[in-house]
């Protein structure tokens, strides 16, 4: 009987190629949300309110996009190789679309916004889903699936320096207010296309058996009793938006209550870059204490760290930023490790259904990411404007109002990991867990 580990081992190089196009494709989904509001606001001059529900609907499809791409990535079977042919039809798209919507006209309209955004969604979808899948199928065995995540989301992370440095640091054009806008443009254009064809022609796709079609109502209902991806999802969820609730209000924390505006950057900067030193750190507690595990004592200990935040004095830039770089090393292992169960949880599911599904199950990720993120704005922003609290440049905000910013920059997240922590810290599949999967799947 073959066991789980029947595959040869994939060589550093190999992961490392698969890897590569992480980087682009973070500076490619990053700016959307962080720099273009600004940018076709402020020098394009197209109106607030336009620009916000042009993104509104951008949102939207891109929430609509992700089942049906999970759906096309899994039923679908070409000789290159159903994760390969997605992602390969998404680079042009991607890097057109990143191009376009990054360096436009001075006459851009809110329909060029509208529908560059929509494409860059739909590539980045494209591009994602089927790339997760594939890196989850590349590698079977637990420990494995650990270094291939780690290694990506660190490559990730490397995408998100660059696209937080680029737009500030490089002069793009001399009349714009985010600089390098149009070059991260042009990098992702070029960088993108190079990295993703390198993975599809060094990059393997391994073989799947002949499988069960299952219709698709089945289908759902085997991923709604699929118990390790309810707990695991409602986790990540719940994490994801007690991440978030302070990715919103960072900037707002650091200028308003700190009193630290001309620190934002480099403190961002930091925490990112902390987070690229806490990816090796995750892989190591992981292989001593098990994925779920590892991830429960890293929310644990952020937790920890950020319970301090709302009781700093103004000016505490030092003790803030011990914060952002500890809470940055946790960050890697949210990065690393939930991704690698991921993987897992879809063994559970092929050992349920007898088809490796993988693209659903990263299209339901990816839903569980955006649901995260948005209900992260829209609680916050109704908690501080209840209790006065004005974004506005110059505005004398309240002591209220500040420990309002606070309170809800810290310690509303740190209720929410707690609850993360409560569903994944006895957490069913384990490493001999996975195994035995492996060994059924592999025996059918």
């Amino acid at each position: 009987m073959a066991g789980p580990d029947s595959r040869p081992p994939v060589p550093a190089a190999i992961r490392l190629v698969y890897s590569l196009p992480a980087a682009p494709l973070a500076a490619l989904g990053l700016p959307l949300y962080a720099f273009v509001p600004t940018y076709y606001t402020e020098t394009i001059g197209l109106p607030m309110a336009a620009v916000g529900f042009t993104l509104l609907i951008v949102r939207l499809f891109d929430a609509i996009s992700d089942p049906v791409v999970g759906v096309l990535a899994d039923r679908f079977r070409p000789r290159m190789g159903r994760r390969k042919l997605w992602f390969a039809l998404s680079l042009p798209f991607a890097a057109l679309a990143a191009f376009m919507l990054y360096s436009p006209p001075d006459d851009a309209t809110t329909l060029w916004l509208g529908s560059w955004g929509a494409m860059l969604s739909l590539g980045f979808t494209l591009a994602v889903v089927p790339y997760s899948a594939w890196g989850a199928e590349l590698i079977s065995d637990y420990r494995g699936r650990t270094s291939l995540a780690a290694m990506r989301e660190a490559l990730t992370l490397v995408g998100t320096l660059i696209a937080i440095v680029l737009p500030f640091a490089v002069g793009a054009r001399s009349d714009t207010s985010l600089p390098g806008l149009g070059l991260l443009g042009a990098f992702v254009a070029i960088s993108l296309p190079l990295a993703g064809a390198l993975a599809i022609w060094k990059v393997p796709e391994p073989r799947l058996p002949p499988e069960t079609r299952l219709a698709f109502g089945k289908g759902l209902r085997l991923i709604a009793a699929n118990k390790p991806f309810r707990r695991l999802v409602s986790a990540f969820f719940l994490n994801g938006f007690a991440n978030g609730i302070p990715a919103t209000l960072f900037l707002y924390f650091v200028s308003d209550r700190l009193g630290l505006a001309e620190a934002r950057g480099p403190l961002l900067f930091v925490y990112f870059l902390s987070g690229i030193a806490g990816i090796p750190l995750a892989t190591w507690a992981a292989g001593r204490a098990g994925k779920h595990r590892a991830w429960c004592w890293a929310m644990l200990a952020a937790c920890g760290a950020f319970a301090f935040a709302p009781m700093l004095e103004v000016g505490s830039i030092k003790a803030f930023g011990a914060i952002c770089v500890f809470t940055g090393l946790m960050l890697g292992f949210d990065l690393a490790l939930p991704p690698a169960i991921q993987a897992d949880v879809i063994d559970a599911d092929t050992d349920m259904s007898g088809e490796a599904r993988g693209g659903i199950y990263f299209a339901a990720w990816g839903l569980a990411t955006k649901a995260s993120l948005a209900a992260g704005v829209g609680l916050v922003f109704p908690i501080l404007a209840a209790f006065g609290f004005e974004a506005s440049g110059g505005t004398q905000n309240t002591q209220t109002a500040l420990t309002a910013l606070a309170v809800t920059y810290a310690w509303i997240p740190i209720a929410l990991k707690l609850c993360a922590v409560g569903l994944m810290w006895n957490f069913p599949l384990d490493e001999g867990a996975q195994k035995a999967l492996r060994l059924r799947i592999e025996a059918r």
